[in-house]
């Protein structure tokens, strides 16, 4: 029951106390007082009638008398009126029994009047003449007092009205500060640290308020500084220290991603064949020279091309690659010859004609990142036997198998369910000791029972709109698997963005989480921070509406290049899964544990789950606990 509530009710119920005493000692007094006045009436009359009868009473057949008597009790007020002689005989007795019109049988009951009776003595002379009893008729007191009770009843209700009107306009206003205060805390709850402007006018309230103002800024300057510290310790991970280009492990990421758009691209591999010589001629200073201007030779093609998305990657020694994101095969060569001609002049500076060569490759979209790293690997020694500082374009797209037989594959496995499910990973929490989550992964194999690449198929499913059957099936094999086998835990499953983006799936999503317990309560909805970022609103939308219907979500593969950390707050996912590269090696690499620790920090204040994956080695998985990770699979 909400404050409101409860003070109205509370402050009513004081209010119908008060009143409904008051109410009742206004009757008990307006009765008190009626009985007084009977009585004192009664007295009046009974008197004066005694004076009036005494110069009469030495002949008690008077008419007179009765005249007189008559007079005064057809006035209506008294109920009885008797005299008698001085024997005590009945001379007169005159009796009204006239009932109180328009009062209630039940008021009478309720509220008793004691009917006043007076007497006086009538003397003649020096003697007793006689006694005359006057009993005034209480219906008209009881008249009197309903009509004053209903009046004060009247009037009470509407003040006590008035008066609950006047409370609830009061409450309202004084507790719409708390009620700013609540949505305060939610929204901080939720990642957003708003000020209360203006503060509220109560000083206890305002006081309240001024503390969740200074709280919601040290919170966003925590996570503003946080962020800045990410950011600063992302770009370390991501580029090489010495030459400023990206790792091996921002292309093998750029890679799975390209192939996932269906995106037309090029891959370029670069080798100093002469670097092993100079490196024994050559102190390492000449050696950090010579690959800084490879470097830089490669970030001025992109330059060049702006139109095209050109990336420039240095994977380990004297071995750099380019990623250029065209079908443009005129372009092709042109970078090719540009990079041809800068190398035989960079390696006439160096003393060595031969200094490199390049093989290039079109990025295979139906076959795995590594197939098409080896065949620019076979193009770079096909260009090393054509000359100096030659190059090599494989043009032709070889597949293992052609569009229209991967078509053909995804299309009778997903339509006749011919895939399975294997449960990889599982995620043990370091507090609890308990498994946490595991992860569904697809299986899938061609006719003569070889297992097919997974990311070619999707890639494919996506591309031919089949994708939204499969993510039914798989989430509905996922669920059967819970049941069957008593899973406790929670299971990741992975969507595609296709079928959060189609109305009948999200509709038929919608009915499974809110009519199944077991659904809302193990399922884990999982995304890559990729697909996340390149449609940031998409899911912004998916996950509120997930969580209005009991699911939850997580983020995987979480990595520097993948996504601005910002945009958690807008999410609001319950689990983040750090990339494999960052959780190995973490112990050894200051970068990594000052990454993932900050990570941790900033996950925490948004009440956001940070899980490792595949952690290889104790002292890795030592340090991931030591700061504060959830949990992690093991490898």
């Amino acid at each position: 029951m909400s404050l409101s509530k409860q003070l109205l009710i509370l402050i009513s119920a004081l209010f119908l106390l008060i009143f409904g005493v008051n109410l009742i000692l206004s009757i008990n007094n307006t009765r008190t007082y009626l009985e007084t006045e009977s009585q004192s009436h009664a007295q009046d009359t009974a008197t004066s009638l005694g004076l009036s009868l005494s110069p009469y009473m030495k002949n008690p057949s008077d008419p007179t008398i009765k005249a007189m008597i008559s007079a005064i009790f057809d006035m209506g007020y008294y109920g009885e009126i008797r005299l008698l002689d001085a024997s005590g005989k009945e001379l007169i007795g005159l009796a009204n029994d006239k009932k109180a019109e328009g009062v209630p049988a039940w008021f009478i009951d309720y509220l008793p009047l004691s009917p006043a009776v007076a007497s006086s003595e009538i003397s003649s002379g020096w003697t007793i003449s006689g006694v005359v009893y006057v009993t005034v008729n209480p219906a008209f007191g009881y008249s009197s007092l309903y009509r004053q009770t209903q009046t004060a009843l009247y009037y009470s209700l509407m003040v006590l009205a008035i008066s609950m009107l006047l409370l609830l306009l009061l409450l309202r206003m004084t507790l719409a500060s708390l009620k700013r205060l609540d949505q305060l805390a939610q929204q901080i709850a939720d990642g957003h640290f708003e000020t209360i402007t203006p503060l509220p006018w109560t000083s206890e309230v305002k006081s309240v308020a001024t503390s969740m103002n200074i709280m919601s800024q040290k919170i966003k300057g925590t996570i503003s500084a946080l962020n800045s510290k990410l950011e600063m310790t992302a770009g370390k991970l991501l580029r090489d220290e010495l030459t400023g280009l990206y790792k091996k492990s921002v292309f093998e990421t750029d890679m799975n991603h390209l192939i996932m758009e269906h995106g037309d691209a090029f891959l370029q591999i670069i080798k100093l064949d002469s670097l092993p010589e100079l490196v024994k001629e050559r102190g390492s200073d000449a050696i950090d020279e010579l690959l800084q201007k490879v470097a830089g030779l490669l970030r001025k093609q992109a330059q060049t091309y702006p139109s095209s998305a050109i990336k420039a990657y240095r994977f380990y020694g004297g071995e750099f690659a380019l990623l250029i994101e065209t079908n443009d095969m005129a372009q092709i060569e042109a970078i090719c010859q540009s990079l041809s001609d800068d190398f035989t002049e960079l390696g006439k500076h160096f003393g060595k004609p031969d200094l490199a060569h390049i093989g290039i490759a079109p990025v295979n979209l139906v076959e795995t990142p590594e197939r098409t790293l080896i065949a620019a690997q076979e193009a770079y020694e096909q260009a090393r036997l054509i000359g100096a500082n030659s190059y090599h374009i494989r043009a032709e797209r070889r597949y293992a198998r052609d569009i229209s037989a991967w078509k053909a594959l995804v299309f009778d496995c997903i339509d006749h369910a011919r895939y399975t499910l294997i449960y990889t990973g599982k995620t043990h929490a370091y507090q609890r000791h308990g498994v946490i989550m595991e992860e569904a992964v697809l299986q899938v194999r061609d006719a003569e029972g070889e297992l097919v690449a997974i990311a070619p198929f999707i890639s494919i499913a996506e591309k031919y709109a089949k994708i939204v059957d499969l993510d039914k099936g798989v989430v509905q094999q996922v669920l059967e698997h819970i049941r069957t086998s008593g899973i406790q835990h929670a299971i990741a499953v992975n969507l595609s963005t296709r079928s959060i983006k189609n109305a009948e799936f999200m509709s038929w999503l919608a009915t499974l989480l809110k009519s199944s317990p077991v659904a809302a309560r193990q399922l884990v909805f999982s995304f890559s921070a990729y697909a996340v970022c390149k449609d940031t609103d998409t899911y912004v939308s998916f996950f509120y509406s997930l969580h209005q219907w009991g699911g939850r979500v997580m983020i995987k593969r979480f990595e520097p290049q993948s996504m601005p950390l910002e945009i958690n707050q807008q999410l609001k996912p319950d689990f983040v899964r750090l990339a494999r590269d960052i959780g190995n090696g973490v112990s050894q690499s200051h970068k990594k544990l000052t990454f993932a620790h900050t990570l941790q920090e900033m996950c925490r204040l948004m009440d956001i789950a940070v899980l490792a994956e595949s952690i290889q080695s104790d002292q890795d998985n030592q340090a991931l606990n030591n700061i504060g990770i959830v949990g992690a699979s093991r490898q």
